[in-house]
């Protein structure tokens, strides 16, 4: 048994493993994960074991083992923790949320790994050898998780490089993830990402034929044909649009954006019109920004949405609920929930840390990584459950190597704190909430419930607790 909430929580995947071998493999791995970060979360760190030396060690082996040779498939694994995600009334998805699709690199040396190529590494912000995965993540203003992630495979490895049938850009991969995962039964109210995907005409096209609802950002000097005196960039279509200063905003609509420390900023947006994009189009252009006189380059967002304007000729008949002004910039600003998370599962979950060089073991390792995110949501929200959801029993946590677990505390920057006196493993599912409050304190605050969800009546989630948030 796995000490401490984590036996409950990995009893829900036990019939997906065939023997007592790999339930006990998929709890260690899930332990070794959660523990405190104090080196690189190889597998002898998730074993507890010296660095290099004990590699040779059982416990290390059975690891290796587990992740590489055993028999077991990932994506039932993923596929599971997405029906707990759904089923749990803290945790399942609505309308009201997004869904971010980005893609991360992570340098790793060699040229016999899976999916291992020079290319662009965001995380770094420069080339590189390195591995690429394509996420997905689910948000709204009170928490996010992971829904998918898929590695991107570079051309080299494939007989006949781009032109090989087997060859998928990011943008496909993306493309896919985002309908995998409505069918997946995740509700969402547009997907979002950023200038990467949305200056791709042929990604927005494909989101848009798959009946998907997008906001995506745009470069700000990205061209489009027009006429000799129109708008050529989505920062000439800005600048066009009239502004006589807060008291008389012209062609901007002033609104406010709340944040978890309590304060707020207003921001003014408008509809522009660039080229054959404009408000009664089948693409808007939307302008953001902090300062209209001078469309700052740090606090202003240009963004494209297939999304009708309420009042609008599209509005009968699209697909899609209308959204204002003050709605396509909510969606946009859960878009960054996506770089926290990236903090998470790189920073304090070991993401990067994989040594193995197979495609299958590199996607055991992801499924894994992020079922571990998804369980201390699962331990936070089973101590702080939203209004009438009842508090199940459950095992107390286990007392680990230090003694009983002291008084929760908000804030703390890492799982655990301190070194071990040996080599065993840290007692981390005591401080599983701790993780969390990393994952929350920055978040966007509750706006007010969006036209979408009123027309359904549904109300929006509960506020997570003062004890780990400053927001009130």
């Amino acid at each position: 048994m796995a000490p401490g909430p984590l036996e409950g929580y990995a009893a829900r995947f036990d019939d997906l493993f065939g023997s007592l071998a790999q339930r006990r493999g998929f709890r260690e791995y899930l332990a070794g994960l959660l523990a405190p970060r104090e080196r690189n979360k190889t597998l002898t760190a998730l074993a507890g074991a010296e660095p290099v030396t004990g590699a040779g060690h059982p416990a290390v082996q059975r690891l290796q083992f587990f992740l590489s040779e055993s028999r077991w498939d990932a994506d039932q694994v993923n596929s599971r923790r997405l029906e707990l995600l759904l089923a749990d009334p803290a945790t399942a998805p609505h309308g009201g949320g997004v869904l971010v699709i980005d893609d991360s690199g992570d340098r790793k040396d060699g040229v016999k790994t899976a999916h291992v190529g020079h290319q662009w590494l965001g995380r770094y912000g420069k080339t590189g050898n390195g591995v690429v995965t394509v996420t997905t993540v689910w948000a709204d203003e009170r928490l996010y998780y992971p829904v998918h992630a898929v590695p991107y495979t570079p051309a080299k490895h494939f007989a006949k490089g781009k032109n090989d049938p087997g060859f998928r850009t990011k943008l496909a991969i993306g493309a896919d993830l985002a309908v995998r995962a409505r069918d997946a039964g995740f509700a969402f109210r547009a997907v979002c990402a950023d200038s990467a995907y949305g200056d791709q005409d042929g990604f927005r096209g494909e989101l848009a034929e798959a009946g998907l609802p997008f906001v995506m950002a745009l470069k700000p000097r990205r061209g489009t044909w027009a006429y000799g005196p129109d708008a050529h960039t989505p920062v000439d279509a800005a600048g066009e649009l009239a502004w006589h200063g807060p008291e008389d905003p012209g062609d901007w609509h002033p609104v406010t954006r709340a944040f978890r420390d309590g304060h707020t900023e207003t921001w003014y947006a408008a509809d522009a019109t660039l080229g054959w994009w404009g408000p009664d189009g089948a693409r808007r252009l939307v302008a953001a920004t902090a300062g209209p006189a001078t469309l700052p380059d740090k606090a202003t967002w240009y963004l494209v949405t297939n999304l009708p304007r309420p009042g609008g000729p599209r509005e009968a008949d699209s697909p899609h609920p209308a959204a204002s002004l003050a709605e396509i910039t909510r969606i946009y600003g859960i878009r960054h929930w996506i770089e926290q998370s990236y903090k998470q599962v790189k920073d304090e979950l070991g993401w990067a840390d994989f040594q193995v060089r197979s495609d299958v073991a590199i996607r055991r390792h992801q499924a894994l990584v992020n079922c571990a995110f998804c369980f201390c949501w699962d331990a936070w929200f089973h101590d702080h459950p939203t209004p009438h959801q009842p508090v199940t029993p459950r095992t107390p946590p286990g007392r680990g190597e230090r003694g009983r677990p002291p008084r929760r505390t908000a804030a703390r920057p890492t799982l655990a704190t301190g070194i071990t006196r040996d080599t065993r493993l840290a007692p981390p599912l005591d401080h599983a909430a701790a993780l969390v409050d990393r994952m929350v304190e920055g978040a966007p605050a509750a706006a007010a419930a969006s036209p979408h969800q009123l027309r359904h009546r549904r109300l929006r989630p509960a506020p997570l607790h003062p004890e780990l948030t400053n927001y009130r």
